[in-house]
């Protein structure tokens, strides 16, 4: 069972053909064998507070959609009685009282929260590693990086160590992972997905939660147990109804290819030609796939991206920075964020906006032409595991500790969904991935693309070396 879809899992819970405490069993296993080589699960629980827990649901009703599922949550997201430290040794031993909205949906949807997934400190950078854990590796190649700042859940689902995930996104942290470890990873349309109401909820914009799996399905049941409006919380959107339809197909869809944006974005060799591999199976099942001239000058978004990124950092963890204590113990690219953000004028964050305002404007005239665009992933092949960050792609130095995942700024800065689908291995046998992006709101429309590429690839099927 390890190896079916979380869909298939669950029909085979309510239809009392599996029992949950059989699935537990099998999870624990699992991890026992498997996660010392990846470390994707920390905190993990008491196995055998986790098997009572399972066994009560054995004759229970469902609760939803999850019941009896394990589902390790992201170490970004807080969980009632279970360890939360955002990868922070400011928090290493800090237990929650209250579950996070997003949580508690997973939670009520009948899931079972056993452990944590890893994470980057803060959840800055795309390479999970922390003072608290360490470091997460790549399924396909343990001496190598599983991204971030998912990482730890791309790594247990690529493992088997979860059948679905939650992860969050500001800056491609639920598709660069996907795309190194062989899954999808889906970022959807900015709002969709809520945020709890603390702290800013109106200028906090860019980052979301969303769904990781190893099915497109996976991904629409997940991300419904997740969407749905906070009411404390401002910019609602409506649900969308991303299981009718999935299955209608790519027939006449016309697909804008982006590749390196005109030569803005260096890439590693192998990266292009490997998704260009992932649009012929496109082309196959019919989309008409058009090469596109860069639409919107690539630094300027990058100079909004950097300016709004820097303010809501120094907005949010000031203290960090500040405090003595608290500085000498967070990593010194939050410390760097922050310091960016309180340089800034009011008048350099209004300029950022602009900026963000008029790409949105030109995204959405290019919607009107066409129902997707594509772009890698990720600019490099999954990177050493000692390695802070690629310091330089094919020979142009990165000026930043994030210049290198630049490739997924588009989407992100104005919140369109994006869809990481795999498009295959290096000869090193190394993942990788490219964005299905689609206009705002059109979820629907992203998943069912990603649904007929699922159905003639397969690729997360292909279990990792480390599963042998």
């Amino acid at each position: 069972m390890l190896e079916w879809s979380a869909s298939d899992l669950s029909r085979a819970i309510h239809a009392r053909k599996v029992a949950p405490s059989e699935v537990m069993a099998a999870w624990l296993a699992q991890v026992q064998a498997v996660n010392g080589a990846v470390n994707a699960l920390v905190s993990l629980r008491d196995p055998d507070e986790l098997m009572a827990e399972a066994r009560a649901l054995d004759d229970a009703p469902p609760s939803g959609w999850l019941h009896g599922i394990p589902l390790p949550v992201k170490d970004l997201v807080a969980t009632k009685g279970l360890r939360t430290t955002w990868g922070s040794p400011l928090w290493r031993d800090h237990v929650p009282l209250s579950d996070d909205i997003l949580a508690a949906r997973m939670r009520a949807a009948g899931a079972i929260f056993p452990a944590k997934t890893n994470v980057p400190e803060w959840g800055q950078g795309s390479h999970s590693f922390n003072p608290v854990f360490g470091v997460t590796r790549n399924p396909y190649d343990v001496t190598r990086s599983a991204g971030g700042s998912s990482g730890g859940a791309a790594a247990a689902l690529a493992t088997r160590m979860a059948w679905v995930a939650d992860g969050s996104d500001m800056m491609g942290s639920l598709r660069n992972p996907a795309g190194f470890c062989n899954v999808y990873g889906f970022r959807p349309t900015w709002g969709l997905v809520p945020t709890d109401a603390e702290g800013d909820t109106y200028l906090s914009t860019l980052s979301t939660e969303g769904p990781m799996a190893r099915t497109i399905e996976d991904i629409a049941r997940l991300l419904l147990v997740q969407a749905g409006e906070n009411p404390e919380t401002p910019f609602p959107r409506q649900l969308p109804d991303v299981l009718t339809g999935l299955e209608r197909g790519v027939k006449g869809l016309r697909i804008g290819w982006l590749g390196d944006w005109g030569g803005a974005y260096p890439m590693e060799a192998g990266i292009l030609d490997a998704c260009m591999g992932g649009l012929r199976v496109l082309e196959d099942l019919g989309a008409v796939v058009e090469p596109l001239p860069p639409p919107f000058p690539a630094e300027k978004l990058w100079s909004s991206w950097v300016t709004l990124r820097a303010m809501l950092n120094a907005g949010g963890k000031r203290s960090l920075a500040e405090d003595p204590s608290k500085r000498a113990q967070t990593k010194p690219e939050t410390i760097w964020e922050i310091e960016q953000g309180l340089g800034l004028t009011a008048q350099a964050v209004y300029a950022a906006s602009e900026v963000r305002s008029r790409w949105h404007a030109h995204a959405a005239r290019l919607f009107r032409r066409f129902d997707a665009l594509v772009l890698p992933t990720a600019q490099v092949w999954p990177f050493p595991a000692d390695w802070r960050w690629p310091e330089a792609i094919a020979g142009r130095k990165m000026d930043t500790y994030h210049r290198w995942m630049e490739v997924v700024v588009s989407a992100s800065l104005i919140g369109l969904p994006a869809l990481s689908v795999p498009v295959g291995f290096s000869a090193e046998g190394l993942p990788s991935g490219m964005q299905i992006i689609g206009r705002s709101g059109d979820d629907a429309g992203v998943l069912a693309i990603g649904q007929a590429y699922h159905r003639a690839t397969e690729w997360p099927q292909k279990r990792p070396p480390v599963l042998a």
